[in-house]
């Protein structure tokens, strides 16, 4: 039976959440005045903290002004805004801009876009995707389709488009010991080359991949030269690049686009958790101008939209978030906070014989656990080790973000750290300390 005295149907239906009532900074505060502290902004949502007096500042000025008008009828001055800045501070030819209310539809989005391209300049035969195992791009059902999660997919799977997966770049568990880095990269490259000239060169619409993985396979980082020679295998065939970056862009690796650090630009990036920090539900896809403009001398208009895109409120947030960010210095904070972070986890977690991995970039962390550190074996399933990890967490006023099935969707759990950019030295070393006892408890409970 449902949990008793709510009419919401939870996450989980045979227990209550308890109410969060207030959030200050890198807090949540719950209905009997437990402080909570956000390690992982949510699902790395709360990139400026909660309650930020600019931004609230922001939602109550466009509240007074406009909150709502429907896109099929009007623009308005807040979301050329923000057009506008996402377009100053994108990656080269990324300034047009099409928004959502989160990051499923970004990616849905993406696809359609990307499809409808290529239907507009004469290749209409295009019709394959083709994504990476282990990764997550969403919940709706084409996001599903081209997510590699295959705890998510299997009850669904009925329902999906075909969507050919290839390996992520995950090399702690892929790199040989007879090749480097760069060779590991290369090789992966060239699995999607002949992923794309068996289903026909001129058949495949796009390859999409998240820039740095985030919560399925737990923050897996891509190799030196990966997603460059991604790039040249896609210009070789005509196939798009989509990169999703709606867990780690807008600030999260330590630049505004993790992209940035690859030395690529894609022709379409889905963008949404940071861009307005939990404050409102907004989404966006950037996009070369070349596939807009295709769109433009064709049928003149994208098949495609939702009631709420461009949401007036929802913009003066994300506004009012990204100058936060550039007025704080905020990106600066992230690299030198998560150099910090990177160095106490290290302290505290290297040595433990069930940790496996810390990984990660900026304020975006993953620790991946294991029974054996030697050979890698992953703790059995059954024990649900990351569900241990996240309620002795929680026990201790910690959120964290843990996940199971890291290694193939059913063996392996990891827990994922991304903080809100505002945490303090002091705020990080107390996450630290916090996450080591959840840790030690939650193996120690596996125990018989």
């Amino acid at each position: 039976m449902p949990a008793a005295d709510t009419h919401i149907v939870h996450r989980h239906l045979h227990r209550l959440p308890p109410r969060a009532v207030a959030g200050v900074g890198v807090y949540l505060i719950d209905a009997q005045g437990k402080r909570y502290l956000d390690a992982s902004g949510g699902a790395a949502v709360s990139c400026v903290g909660h309650g930020h007096p600019a931004v609230r500042a922001a939602m109550h000025a466009q509240l007074d002004q406009l909150a709502y008008a429907h896109t099929s009828f009007f623009t308005t001055e807040v979301a050329e805004e923000l057009a506008d800045e996402l377009a100053r501070t994108a990656p080269t030819g990324m300034d047009q801009v099409y928004f959502v209310s989160g990051g499923s539809e970004a990616v849905e989005a993406a696809l359609k876009l990307a499809r409808q391209y290529f239907v507009e300049i004469g290749q209409p035969q295009r019709q394959h995707f083709i994504a990476r195992r282990q990764s997550y791009h969403g919940n709706t059902l084409g996001a599903l389709a081209v997510g590699g999660n295959a705890w998510r997919r299997a009850q669904f799977a009925p329902l999906l488009i075909d969507v050919e997966h290839v390996a992520p770049c995950y090399a702690y568990r892929d790199q040989r010991e007879d090749e480097s880095p760069e060779q590991y990269g290369l090789r992966l490259a060239a699995e999607l080359e002949e992923a794309i000239v068996r289903l026909g060169s001129d058949q495949v619409i796009a390859f999409v991949a998240e820039t740095v993985g985030g919560a399925t396979a737990g923050v897996v980082t891509p190799v030196p030269g990966y997603f460059r020679a991604v790039r040249e295998v896609c210009d070789r065939h005509g196939v798009l690049l989509i990169l999703d970056e709606v867990m780690c862009g807008m600030g999260r690796t330590g630049t505004l686009h993790a992209c940035e650090q690859e030395g690529v630009v894609p022709d379409l990036m889905t963008v949404a958790k940071g861009l307005g920090g939990g404050y409102q539900p907004i989404g966006a896809v950037l996009a070369q101008r070349r596939i807009v403009e295709a769109l433009s001398r064709g049928t003149g208009f994208f098949q495609h939209g939702h009631t709420y895109l461009g949401h007036a409120m929802a913009c003066a947030a994300a506004l009012a978030v990204q100058r936060v960010i550039a007025q704080d210095g905020l990106l600066a904070r992230v690299q030198a906070g998560g150099a910090h972070l990177q160095g106490l986890l290290q302290a505290a977690l290297g040595d433990n014989p069930h940790v496996g991995d810390i990984r990660g970039r900026g304020f975006f962390w993953g620790i991946e656990l294991v029974q054996d550190r030697a050979s890698k074996a992953p703790f059995d399933p059954a024990l649900r080790l990351h569900a241990r990890i996240k309620a002795e967490a929680f026990a201790r006023g910690l959120l964290v973000y843990p996940m199971g099935g890291t290694v193939d969707g059913r063996y392996g759990d990891h827990v994922l750290l991304a903080p809100p950019f505002i945490a303090t030295d002091t705020e990080l070393a107390l996450i630290t300390e916090r996450l080591d006892a959840a840790i030690t408890a939650a193996i120690a409970s596996t125990s018989p």
